[in-house]
């Protein structure tokens, strides 16, 4: 078949992890994302930590807000780790094939994680941009997926793709330590019993987090400040659903927002939020690969039933 069982086995179980795993931790990804979007104006700053982001939703009974946005953040999530892990996994083997080597070294995989995200990025830009101006609006005054699409410019819908274009380096060190470590593990189990045609082992749950959870901690204080920027210029406007009237949309460009964050609030602004930032994305990583893992070999089973059946078909409508 033209399409490689493996790869599609990967992309499947690694889109059903983001899913599981956005959906169990979206009330804190939205109080995340509030907090970090808010500039500090003139000293003042609305909220101190992500407690004041929740009970700001509770005191004006809008609890189910912090929910707001959800349906395009799945999607976004599905649509980015089914294309990032067919990616990355089609761009594996395609260099282990053309190298003649049976594993991949460090360099090699920061590449092709890289090129995996940069196309995640691209496919998945504006709905990124939406998710994140759907979290960032007042709560309970979210709009929906195509009004927030469709109320700027084409272009707008793209903000932030240079920042999510360098932040590729963030799944690319994430996965390729991920990938690495577990690697390692593998082989020390499967040396000398390794059979033909068998599926691929799977980590343990608590081995899959622990991994997960290191090689996310190390990606995300490295890439911080750019992440900080990028949910700075996604935000929704502040005065965005207060007044009416066509107002346009303030640009923001990363000069000016790196600009207006050091004027405001110094070095540190660039890393504000940054607990908050490694508590969500270590729990959403470690539980996607978690996921990802524990479904795999069942993912490939199905996999394999279906070409089976495919084929079979096939087979049957040549002889009819």
């Amino acid at each position: 078949m033209a399409v490689n069982m493996e790869s599609l086995s990967e992309a499947t179980s690694g889109a059903i992890g983001a899913l599981l795993s956005t959906t169990i931790l979206y009330p804190l990804d939205t109080c995340k994302t509030k907090y970090q979007a808010e500039a500090r104006s003139r000293g003042r700053q609305k909220y101190r930590n992500l407690t004041d982001v929740l009970l700001e939703a509770i005191s004006k009974g809008q609890v189910l807000s912090l929910y707001q946005g959800l349906g395009t953040k799945n999607l976004q999530s599905f649509i980015a780790q089914f294309v990032y892990f067919y990616g990355y996994s089609y761009f594996k083997r395609l260099y282990l094939r053309r190298s003649g080597t049976k594993s991949i070294g460090t360099k090699a995989n920061l590449i092709v994680a890289a090129a995996a995200g940069a196309c995640t990025a691209i496919v998945t830009q504006p709905l990124d941009t939406a998710a994140s101006r759907m979290q960032t609006s007042a709560f309970g005054k979210s709009k929906g997926l195509w009004e927030t699409l469709t109320e700027g410019t084409w272009s707008e819908a793209f903000d932030g793709l240079g920042i999510s274009l360098l932040l590729t380096s963030n799944p690319a060190i994430q996965y390729t330590a991920f990938d690495q470590l577990k690697q390692r593990l593998l082989n020390k189990r499967q040396s000398g019993q390794t059979n033909a045609g068998s599926s691929p082992e799977a980590l343990s749950a608590f081995t899959a987090f622990i991994l997960g959870a290191l090689s996310k901690s190390i990606a995300t204080i490295l890439t911080y400040p750019a992440i900080r920027c990028k949910v700075v210029i996604q935000a929704a406007d502040e005065n965005e659903g207060k007044t009416k009237g066509a107002q346009p949309r303030s640009s923001k460009t990363v000069s000016s927002t790196v600009r207006a964050i050091w004027k405001r609030e110094g070095v540190l602004g660039f890393f504000k939020g940054l607990e908050a930032q490694i508590l969500k994305t270590v729990l959403s990583s470690a539980l996607l690969l978690m996921i990802k893992e524990k479904i795999s070999a069942t993912t490939w089973v199905v996999m394999l039933a279906l070409r089976r059946y495919l084929l079979v078909s096939r087979d049957r409508l040549k002889h009819n």
